[in-house]
């Protein structure tokens, strides 16, 4: 048996109960076969992958706090520390119903990679709880965001492990984990990134991902001989990524016509206003109907579907595993011929398989999302110094690292001889870069 298939049994075994791990895992060290094997004996002896797929610290605490009725209620704290080989543990902070261990091990574990091809020193990690912040008022957003940090203070510091916002965290949550972190340390570093601008904050860091989706995008197409503008394209979620994601589609020419939420999906012929999806989704926090009532020639779709619209680009930009097999046959079918991934894992392993056998440019993203952690890194740069560079310095920083991380999967893949399949160059660049300072801090 190979060693490959030695540790993904190894990973299977050891963690039975959770598949998004799992999956994560085995897609990794699949697209990884060729780059292992060549140095099978060395990597075997130290029992790289083996460390490679097992994270370093597991933190799992319990969270009360008092809900606006009196009534105490208890959620379950997630951080886990991936790989710290390259720097301290950089990864967000995710607030929804569907976290458990499994989820933020997998993200922890794709941090690992995304943060090595930033190019920037940053470890992985992840973090969470399945607190679900919808419906909640500030209040209670603000007990159990204290409660939280009560515990994960004890975890993190600016030079250990950099917590981040992700779904369900935004501005408000990242200020109120920031109060209580300062006011139980007593200093004031630069330990959350995604903060507000009159408090430590990066100017472009709300833009980040869906900006550099587009950028990274763009130079896919580029470099296949193929334009972004002129072209339709399809986008799911309604958060930060898909929202600024719409935002740069429209300035860099394209025409983007969908967006969706956890309950429905919105088509609008003459193209995602952004003005308007901004004032439904974060000033009003509504759901996507409200979208369609001030756009009279827009449609609104309840449950899934938004993966049958027919599309140049498609943007997946919601959550993990939501374009599955079916849905990427129906892109397929439509004329569609790049997806470019914003969200973290959102394509099963058999869609993706199909899209890269039949002809759909595809790319992963640990790759295509890392603008977020890349321009949070920049924010830790700025408060590292103290100083606050300009959006559009941010952003020509942001656009150069995600044309660099484009070229630097392109020419990994090439060099294995896998042209055109950007999962794999994405995880060979970002492996052998976590693998070699693996190797150099000896077995830890």
């Amino acid at each position: 048996m190979s060693y490959v298939d030695e540790v993904l049994a190894q990973v299977a075994a050891k963690n039975a109960h959770e598949p998004e791990f799992i999956q994560a895992v085995t897609e990794v060290l699949e697209s990884l076969r060729m780059v292992i094997e060549k140095n099978e004996d060395t990597y075997r002896r130290n029992a790289l992958l083996e460390r490679l797929t097992t994270p370093e610290r597991c933190i799992l605490f319990r969270v009360p706090w008092v809900d606006d009725k009196g009534q105490v209620q208890v959620n379950n704290g997630y951080r886990v520390q991936f790989n710290s080989a390259i720097g301290p543990y950089k990864g967000g902070l995710r607030l929804h119903p569907s976290v458990n261990l499994s989820v933020i091990k997998f993200l922890g574990f794709e941090q690992t990679f995304k943060n090595s091809l930033t190019g920037l020193p940053i470890g992985g990690g992840k973090g969470g709880s399945d607190f679900d912040p919808k419906g909640k008022s500030d209040r209670e957003v603000m007990a159990f965001c204290q409660s939280f940090m009560t515990e994960l203070y004890k975890y993190i510091g600016a030079d250990t492990d950099v917590p981040a916002g992700d779904i369900g965290v935004g501005a408000r949550e990242i200020g109120y984990l920031f109060g209580q972190y300062k006011r139980i340390r007593s200093v004031y570093e630069g330990v959350l990134t995604g903060k507000g601008l009159s408090y430590g904050g990066s100017l472009a860091r709300t833009q980040a991902t869906g900006y550099g989706l587009l950028y990274l995008t763009d130079e896919l197409l580029r470099c296949n001989g193929r334009s972004l503008k002129g072209m339709t394209v399809a986008v799911s979620g309604a958060g930060n990524v898909a929202t600024y994601a719409i935002e740069k589609a429209w300035q860099l020419g394209a025409k983007p016509v969908t967006c969706s939420d956890s309950s429905g999906w919105v088509y609008d012929p003459d193209g995602i206003d952004v003005a308007t999806l901004i004032d439904v989704k974060q000033v009003r926090r509504a759901r996507l109907t409200e979208y369609v009532s001030a756009r009279p020639n827009a449609v609104y779709h309840q449950g899934k579907g938004v993966w049958s619209t027919k599309c140049d680009v498609a943007l997946p930009c919601a959550t993990q595993n939501e374009l599955v097999l079916d849905d990427a046959e129906m892109l397929a079918a439509n004329g569609c011929i790049a997806v470019v991934e914003g969200a973290n894992m959102p394509t099963t392993l058999d869609a993706t398989k199909f899209l890269q056998t039949h002809g759909v440019l595809f790319c992963p993203g640990k790759a295509a999302n890392a603008g977020g952690v890349a321009t949070s890194a920049l924010e830790m740069s700025q408060n590292s110094q103290r100083l606050s560079w300009t959006f559009d310095e941010v952003d020509a920083k942001l656009k150069t690292i995600m044309v660099n991380i484009f070229h630097n999967l392109d020419d990994a893949a090439r060099e294995y001889g896998m042209e055109g399949n950007y999962v794999a160059g994405a995880n060979i660049a970002g492996f052998k870069k976590v693998a070699d300072a693996m190797n150099a801090q000896g077995i830890v």
